[in-house]
């Protein structure tokens, strides 16, 4: 049993070089060396441990951009019962990795999530990486360097090269997917629209140059855009995911596409969607198979109305009350020279945890 991609580059990346400063981090991959690092790894398709070898300055980036996925999920949901736990055989590398009779639970919206804001986390990882100077085979976007355009003013600066970001994050991440089913054609679609959230929000910034702050001349450069909308972006996705089901070849019974369930027309999804084969659980009980921690000790809100309301978080078993008093500084105030003082307040509130 192999771990999934977000784990283990937390775990062998992250955690194993988190006292070190991020270059510190690199040339401890280059130090031990890559067939090393990229055989310590669990869970990668061959493809992937050949990407690994060759390109160890890139799979520091891939940790990065796996974590600060991990992150963003955990933001996104953090008011749900499901908050973006993992299960415990969700995500494998390879398919024949899970255990029988588990397979059928899987491809839920979660998963259909998960997909996204991880590949999109990497292809901004890799773009930003090569912004920094931090990969050996791209920095900005050399295409956006010089020339005045039609409008004009000049490309300068150092434009983001999102298209290699979207190439690398394409070539690894999607070699991950070995197994010939249907699970296999959902994950590559969500891949995709996680890729192209990055691609079709790319920004632009300007800076104006001229006598007295005129803008006599004007050079504009592409940027990346900020990942907690980029995140934002794929939970409205998410909110809004089609439940497909796979079209197979006559002659080999195989999945070969993927179509809106019930649909007559065999209409494909388009990228402006994420896909999802399988119903989800509703996540209120322990289910560490399919990534259900429960809800039982989770704060839920008593007025609100949302999903993070006692009554939907609680799944009905009801909540308890927990009394406390708050304390902070108040009334500070500064006295020429040079203390400052504060009052103490303080008020008694309650805390709510479900049942």
């Amino acid at each position: 049993m192999r771990p999934n991609l977000v784990w283990l580059f937390h775990i062998i990346l992250l955690v194993e070089f988190s006292h070190q400063p991020k270059l510190l981090a690199l040339s401890s991959v280059v130090a031990l060396g890559a067939n090393v690092i990229c055989n310590r790894i669990p869970g990668l398709a061959p493809r992937q441990r050949a990407i690994c070898q060759r390109r160890p300055d890139a799979i520091v980036a891939i940790g990065e951009g796996a974590q600060k996925a991990v992150q963003e999920c955990r933001f996104q949901f953090r008011n749900g019962r499901w908050n973006c736990t993992l299960p415990k055989y969700e995500e494998t590398i390879f398919a024949q990795d899970m255990p029988a009779g588990k397979a059928t639970r899987r491809g839920n919206r979660e998963a259909a999530f998960r997909k996204a804001i991880t590949s999109a986390g990497i292809t901004h990882a890799i773009t930003e990486a090569c912004m920094q100077g931090n990969l050996t085979n791209c920095s900005c976007d050399r295409s956006k360097e010089t020339g005045v355009t039609d409008e004009g003013w000049r490309w300068g600066g150092c434009s983001a090269d999102v298209e290699y970001g979207l190439r690398f994050s394409r070539l690894f991440v999607d070699s991950g997917e070995v197994a010939n089913n249907a699970k296999t054609l959902m994950n590559l679609h969500n891949n995709e629209v996680g890729r192209k959230v990055v691609e079709d929000h790319v920004g632009m910034e300007c800076k104006c140059h001229g006598v007295s702050g005129s803008c006599t001349t004007k050079t504009c450069w592409t940027m990346l855009p900020n990942f907690r909308s980029v995140g934002d972006i794929l939970k409205e996705k998410y909110e809004r995911t089609l439940q497909v089901e796979p079209v197979k070849a006559k002659r080999t019974r195989r999945p070969t596409f993927l179509k809106v369930k019930d649909s007559e027309n065999y209409r494909k999804p388009r990228l402006s969607h994420l896909v999802f084969l399988h119903r989800s659980p509703n996540y209120c009980e322990f289910d560490e198979n399919n990534g259900s921690m429960g809800t039982v000790g989770r704060r839920c809100n008593r007025t609100s109305t949302s999903t993070d309301s006692c009554d939907l978080m609680c799944c009905g078993r009801g909540y308890n009350t927990h009394q406390y008093t708050k304390t902070w500084q108040c009334n500070c105030k500064f006295y020429w020279c040079c203390y400052v003082r504060c009052n103490q307040c303080s008020e008694q509130t309650e805390e709510y945890t479900c049942k």
